[in-house]
């Protein structure tokens, strides 16, 4: 049986988990590095940018707003290169399994 992977709602999972990830300190590096495995150069530094923009942005829904942005992205992504649906997976449930070691009582279940 051949498994189907939903590229919008994988798009959104990783947007909420890198956005949320790139405000640690413990986690940025890390992803930062796995980003540009498995998108290129452009990956690390969209993080560096999203990270940039929610230190110093004043709206309190900045977060929202980068999370709408890493969707197009990995979305756009996605459509170029379905192959990357794989390891774009796996490296979702990586950072929502390390956000969950970082953030105990947050939002972030494995899956």
């Amino acid at each position: 049986m051949t498994a189907v992977t939903h590229h919008p709602r994988l798009a959104w999972d990783g947007a909420m988990a890198f956005v949320r990830a790139s405000a640690h300190p413990d986690l940025y590096g890390w992803l930062a590095e796995r980003l540009t495995d498995v998108l290129g150069p452009a990956g690390g530094e969209a993080l560096a940018e999203t990270r940039v923009r929610l230190a110093r942005s004043p709206r309190p829904d900045a977060p929202q707003v980068e999370s709408g942005c890493w969707r197009a992205r990995l979305e756009d992504a996605l459509d170029a290169a379905p192959e990357l649906s794989g390891p774009l997976g796996t490296l979702i449930r990586d950072t929502r399994l390390r956000l969950r070691e970082v953030e105990p009582g947050g939002p972030w279940r494995a899956r």
